[in-house]
């Protein structure tokens, strides 16, 4: 009865059919337990209930089928631990449990009991412990299965003695070892399918895999060190070659020309050097090419564009020069190319469009020049372009407005000028960036100028206008020269005039190293967008290195907003950015570390206890912060996730406001903008949740509700705030005159001197939170008034100390 659509429970009338050998029911939706009446079926040989929606444990009776040869119960919901009876089954030839949700670990007598097993499928099914050494024991064993668990220590040697061993998955657990881990696979000489990949292995990989028959090797994030041995070119029937995220140093073996049947080879983000191997254009079934993220230098030979077989290709952030070769036009049917974080130069031929199939382009972070040619307008499949960090100039083509697949376009960081294209896929881009390219304009929300007229009297004014400037700096140039040569000094005209150098870009290898591999124990937090690390440069240098998390929806403009604002934005209570990190599989941003972690932290902690003096340092540096982003800078920057978790504080406990990930910059003529994303819950104005509206006014709110949080020591999600009780009504209720019963505990005791005088000034706080956490916005104030209060407050908090100093030193 396997593949049809059976529903509902598995009738117990079946399980009253003793003489039954032979029951196939997968592939259907069954719910419910599996009865223990199934112990009845003694004469079945055969147990097939795989791909259902059975849960529950599987009964101990199962053991009672002493005839089985074949279970299988794959793809189901089953749970609890596994019946130890079943490995004692003797007649089992196969047994496949993979993808359910049981628990415990595998019994050290697995291998005592299944003397005919042939197939163990035991994938992604929870289990943990060590992978016991009676294992060895199962001569007769060919598959073995076990990827996707939680196994730890190292991988038995014993399992050399599994001689027919012809399939081997122990990806994704947490088997380690020494250097001499992979030893155990020397004698498996009919192994033809070995995946170790996301295991912590810390090995070397032994010239003796040369000996083994396999065609597919994967060994993924395992540590991998050393060399790729020449003797990986003996694996003539390999299909799939996976050593991607290891520690591989050296060039890619010529030997792996010989690998004539390869489909699919990944040696990315790893730390192999030398020029483009030349043998991989003798793969001619080769459809998968990736080298990201490696430190390989050198052109890319012609000959790759020979491979027409290709349908991806990954050689992002090396240090790849020359212009990109023209063969690769010739790729005609290829759907992923990234050639970013290289150094490629030269301009963009027409031939471009001759990737008529291609979905993915990425070129960013090049040293291209030219326009982008009108031929782009062909590639009527494109999904994601690419071109920033350039120097393209020129206009953006009209003829992109074609691309009805577009969804994700950037051009960020060129010199390209021109009204954007408004038609097509420009209308309601899901991620677009044109940011830093001063000559485009369009719509102001697209973060470019509005587009002028361009009549021929306003241009003969620029022209005038640009000529006056010209001489006069001239003029003025030629004066200073002058005089310094009389006061017997010489001027460098070309350091006087020099651009700015821009900063030096950090590869990703860089930030593996000084993050020890991004450990978890370099990790300082974690959000929605990623995880921030600490990292130590070869310098010396500290910083705090935050990974974008490029998988999640928004990230790639997330990154660009916080890249645009970062860049932009002076003022000692903002994050400084040193530098970044960008390709298409991988986005940081290096930041100025602060050691004293985050506000929230710090609040939070149970072996440090902020005072009152500093929570209110940290408050007004926020709202200097505010200020400056909300009235001090060119154009109004609306945060839009205030929290402590977003205040930093350095060695001096400064506070400094960071993450921008979700800003947004309003025009001159805006003050409200509208954003699909939302923040942390409970520090949202009511605007921005109901209707999602930001403004100035909503991120004077999260600063009102981030105040009360610091003094009131209470989050706004706090599980006792319900119904209509909320952080802000909760100390309405409580003012004036339950002050000292709501504040945190540890601001102010009893027997504290001056204590009447420093509740005023709580009760001040309170009540400028007040102001700032109205429900309307317009009733809320404005950060230039909120750091003015706070100054007076601080002025007479600051009073209070003085005096009972004052009077300790007259007590002593």
């Amino acid at each position: 009865m396997e593949k049809n659509k059976l529903k509902g429970s598995i009738p117990l009338t079946i399980f009253n059919i003793s003489s039954l050998e032979f029951l196939y029911m997968s592939g259907n939706m069954l719910e419910g337990p599996l009865p223990r009446d199934i112990g009845n079926l003694t004469m079945l040989t055969a147990l097939d209930l795989g791909n259902n929606y059975l849960t529950g444990v599987i009964p101990d009776e199962l053991s009672n089928l002493q005839e089985l040869v074949d279970l299988s119960l794959y793809l189901n919901n089953f749970s609890g631990s596994i019946p130890i009876g079943i490995f004692n089954i003797s007649t089992l030839v196969s047994i496949s449990l993979s993808d359910n949700h049981f628990s415990g670990i595998l019994p050290s007598t697995i291998g005592h009991g299944l003397p005919n097993i042939e197939g163990i499928f035991l994938g992604e099914i929870n289990i943990n412990g060590i992978l016991p050494n009676s294992i060895s024991n199962l001569s007769k064993l060919t598959v073995l299965g076990l990827g996707g668990n939680e196994l730890t220590g190292p991988i038995p040697k014993s399992l050399v003695n599994l001689r027919l061993l012809e399939v081997l998955h122990l990806q994704s657990n947490s088997f380690a070892g020494e250097t001499s881990t992979l030893s155990f696979i020397t004698p498996l000489i009919n192994l033809v399918d070995l995946r170790l990949s996301f295991n912590p292995l810390n090995a070397v990989l032994p010239k003796s895999i040369g000996n083994l028959s396999l065609q597919w090797f994967s060994a993924i994030g395992c540590n991998l060190k050393g060399h790729i041995p020449n003797e990986i070119g003996n694996l003539i029937n390999l299909s799939s070659l996976e050593l991607e995220d290891n520690d591989f140093t050296g060039i890619v073996p010529t030997t792996i020309s010989s690998l004539t049947n390869l489909q699919q080879l990944s040696l990315g983000v790893n730390r192999i050097s030398g020029p483009f191997p030349n043998g991989l254009c003798e793969l001619s079934s080769l459809f998968f090419l990736k080298l990201s993220q490696n430190q390989m230098w050198g052109s890319i030979p012609t000959c790759l564009g020979d491979l027409t077989s290709l349908r991806e290709v990954y050689l992002d952030s090396n240090n790849f020069t020359s212009s990109i070769p023209s063969s690769l036009w010739n790729l005609k049917d290829i759907l992923k190319l990234n050639l970013s974080s290289n150094f490629f130069n030269g301009s963009l031929p027409l031939e471009f469009g001759s990737l008529l199939k291609v979905t993915q382009l990425s070129l960013a972070h090049n040293r291209i020049e030219g326009s982008i040619p009108e031929t782009f307008g062909k590639l009527v499949n494109l999904e994601a372009l690419d071109l920033s960090y350039n120097n393209m100039s020129g206009v953006i083509p009209k003829s992109l407005e074609e691309l009805k697949q577009l969804d994700s376009f950037n051009v960020s960081f060129n010199r390209l000028h021109g009204e954007i294209p408004s038609g097509g896929p420009f209308v309601h881009l899901p991620f677009q960036s044109f940011m830093s390219n001063k000559g485009l304009c369009g719509n102001p929300q697209k973060h470019v100028l509005p587009c002028r007229s361009n009549s021929k009297k306003r241009r003969l004014i620029w022209i005038l206008v640009a000529c006056l400037v010209i001489f006069v700096v001239g003029v003025v140039s030629s004066i200073v020269f002058i005089l310094m040569r009389r006061r017997g000094k010489t001027v460098n005209i070309e350091d006087e005039w020099s651009p700015e150098i821009a900063a030096q870009r950090i590869s990703y290898y860089e930030l593996q190293r000084a993050t020890q591999g991004f450990d978890g124990n370099n990790l300082i937090g974690s959000g929605s967008f990623g995880s921030v690390y600490k990292g130590t440069m070869a310098d010396g240098m500290i910083v705090a290195i935050k990974v974008f998390n490029v998988q999640m929806e928004g990230t790639f403009q997330t990154f660009d907003i916080e890249c645009e604002i970062l860049r932009n934005l002076r003022h000692r209570n903002l994050t400084k950015i040193i530098s970044s990190c960008c390709n298409l599989d991988f986005k940081a941003l290096i930041l100025e570390y602060m050691p004293n972690e985050s506000l929230d932290k710090l609040l939070y902690s149970r072996d440090y206890c902020l005072n009152i003096m500093q929570r209110l340092n940290i408050m007004v540096d926020v709202a200097s912060a505010l200020e400056y982003l909300h009235h001090g800078y060119s154009v109004p920057v609306v945060h839009c996730d205030l929290k402590p978790s977003n205040v930093l504080l350095d060695n001096d406990m400064v506070g400094h406001l960071t993450d921008f990930g979700i800003a947004k910059l309003l025009t001159k003529e805006e003050s409200i903008a509208h954003t699909t994303t939302f923040a942390t819950l409970g520090y949202i104005a009511p605007e921005y949740g109901s209707e999602g509206l930001v403004s100035k006014r909503s991120d004077v709110y999260s600063y009102g509700i981030m105040f009360l949080e610091t003094f009131i020591k209470k989050k706004p999600n706090d599980e006792m705030f319900v119904g209509d009780l909320n952080l802000r009504s909760y100390v309405h209720n409580s003012l004036p005159d339950e002050l000292n019963n709501i504040i945190d505990a540890d601001l102010l005791t009893l027997d504290e001197e001056n204590l009447s005088q420093k509740l005023q000034c709580v009760s001040a706080i309170m009540e400028l939170a007040m102001n700032c956490t109205a429900n309307i916005a317009v009733e809320r104030m404005n950060m230039t008034d909120v750091v003015a209060a706070l100054k007076k407050i601080k002025q007479k908090l600051s009073s209070c100390y003085r005096t009972t100093l004052r009077q300790d030193i007259r007590n002593q």
